[in-house]
């Protein structure tokens, strides 16, 4: 009789029943709004759910550039002067000077943007101006304005000339082009594309935009620097295209002069949005709140066109990606208050009946999410219908349900012994619990790929459990107590061995690749990996041992 504590209370065992447990309550336990939720918590792609797919291009360019900053200088505010006779002075470290034939003052060369200045009268009528600055902003500041798109520095080497991303789709000939004019010119190499920074940032927007839209987890995959592809569950391909390729860029502007605008400022100044509610005359429209200094904006904006004084004839438009959604004069005992309260609350009106409420809920989600840092463009994309995606799911489970079922004959074939048969498939099975609550805690989604990693790991997993059997079997009966610590540690040093050349197969596959597919099989193979060789098949040498010794005792038991 073995007088040592039975099985189940080593500690191994208890870990692996815990982690059981937990993972069927990550699986089938949620908790929302102050309550608990039985349901099924696993999430799936495309693949088992239906949907579409969207590969998306981001525009943009990465441009060493050389230029004359007097040059730029000149360019600039000859035509910003309205004045051909621009001369330039001299050109400092960190100062450009020049003299203009006009009369001008500070707040007005300040107001272009190109760095502090001063000023003084010019010999023989005119003004003199010296402005702060530097080479890098100059070029900066010209290709901004030049090519109406965002253009931010990006850090290079000492001695070489600046480095830029143009967030706007440019060819190097077109960019030479427009440098031509102020003596520059791009130096080699030109990179079509963006950085890591802004694939990642436009990523996170995305994924604020596309998510509000669907019941499930959107996933959004960058694919090299210049892509990103987009799994929606759920979502039709229609309405993925008119968010993910929509930049989202809000504008608010204000009447000068007839027909003329003058920019006030853009959505980046919004910290809050409100929802969709009807406004006046049953209009829909969207509140929001502006920062201090999208506040001041609008209120000096205002004082300089006049908007206080006669807000009739100075309407403020607003534009999502250049198309007008609204367009009113200031009310007037807002025209009269703004000049000592600044305005921080505004609504937008996007118009009646249920083309307004669908255009408020599209702004809504574009001033939430903020503009995309750099347009997209379509470049691949496809639909998997729902029909369909059921197919799959039912065609795995039935796949599944088979490999269990050839497990269960081949190994009831080889030992024909239940307490071996027995803890060996429900390990199996076990593995599988634990592999679900894993992807579960993670917010992995099941798709084909990552349903074949699990199939490879119950493979693995009994391969594992058979060398473990065998070892513990070698002669035909259970050995003694230290004989079978060491044919235990030679299984093992073996799954070890197998285990990590799995790990360092899958691992490129991580690192190096950006295919969700390929990453989700990698990911669900070493978790796999992790959960046996650390948790089930060490619990199922314990399990083994007791069920074999409990059978020899009984033996002994019955024949006395």
């Amino acid at each position: 009789m073995n007088d040592e504590e039975p099985f189940y209370h080593n500690w191994r065992v208890l870990l692996l029943v815990f982690v059981i447990l937990g993972s069927i309550a990550a699986i089938t336990v949620s908790y929302s709004n102050g309550q608990f939720h039985i349901g099924n918590n696993l999430k799936y792609g495309l693949d088992l759910d239906g949907g579409s797919w969207l590969q998306v291009q981001l525009q943009g360019a990465i441009a060493q550039v050389d230029a004359d900053p007097g040059k730029i200088v000149q360019v600039e505010f000859s035509k910003l002067l309205n004045d051909p006779d621009v001369k330039v002075n001299g050109v400092a470290a960190g100062s450009v000077s020049f003299t203009t034939s006009k009369a001008t003052t500070q707040k007005t060369i300040d107001s272009f943007g190109f760095g502090t200045s001063t000023i003084s009268s010019a010999p023989g009528g005119g003004t003199t101006v010296t402005l702060q600055t530097n080479k890098d902003f100059l070029i900066q500041k010209y290709l901004r304005d030049s090519l109406n798109a965002e253009v931010k520095q990006i850090p290079g080497s000492p001695g070489r000339p600046p480095t830029y991303e143009i967030r706007k789709a440019v060819t190097e000939d077109s960019l030479n082009a427009i440098l031509e004019p102020v003596g520059g010119r791009v130096v080699p190499p030109f990179k079509v594309g963006v950085t890591v920074e802004t694939r990642d940032e436009t990523k996170k927007r995305l994924e604020d935009k596309l998510n509000p839209i669907s019941f499930k987890q959107i996933t959004i995959t960058p694919i090299g620097d210049n892509y990103l592809l987009i799994d929606l569950p759920g979502v039709s391909i229609e309405e993925a295209r008119k968010l993910a390729l929509t930049p989202g860029k809000f504008e608010i502007r204000i009447q000068v002069s007839g027909n003329e605008t003058a920019h006030v400022l853009y959505g980046d100044k919004i910290i809050g949005v409100g929802v969709p509610q009807k406004e006046r005359r049953d209009s829909w429209g969207v509140s929001f709140e502006l920062n201090d200094d999208g506040a001041k904006a609008l209120r000096d904006a205002a004082i300089q066109y006049g908007a206080v004084t006669n807000p009739g004839a100075h309407y403020l438009s607003m534009y999502l990606d250049d198309k007008l959604v609204f367009d009113a004069p200031l009310d007037p005992d807002l025209a009269k208050n703004i000049q000592s309260v600044p305005v921080r609350s505004m609504v937008a009106t996007t118009g009646a009946g249920d083309v307004g409420q669908e255009k408020a809920k599209e702004l809504q989600l574009h001033l939430r999410a903020g503009a995309l840092p750099v347009q997209v463009q379509e470049a691949g994309s496809g639909e998997v219908p729902a029909p369909l995606g059921q197919k799959f799911k039912e065609q795995v489970a039935i796949a599944g349900l088979i490999a269990l079922v050839l497990v269960a004959i081949v190994v009831g074939l080889r030992y024909k012994q239940p307490n071996i048969i027995i803890p060996m498939l429900s390990t199996s099975f076990s593995e599988v619990i634990m592999i679900l609550g894993f992807a579960v805690l993670l917010g992995l989604q099941l798709d084909l790929a990552t349903i074949a990693g699990i199939i490879a790991v119950i493979g693995t997993g009994v391969d594992h459990l058979i060398i473990i059997t065998d070892e513990v079997l070698a002669g035909g009966s259970l050995p003694p107590d230290k004989v079978y610590k060491s044919r235990i540690s030679k299984a093992f040093a073996i799954i070890f061995a197998a285990a990590a050349t799995v790990l360092v197969a899958m691992l490129p596959l991580i690192l190096f690749m950006d295919s969700s597919a390929l990453r989700g099989f990698a990911e669900i193979t070493i978790a796999g990996v992790f959960i046996g060789v650390f948790i089930a098949r060490p619990a199922y040498a314990v399990i083994i041992q007791g069920l074999l010794v409990e059978a020899v005792d009984k033996k002994y038991t019955d024949e006395d």
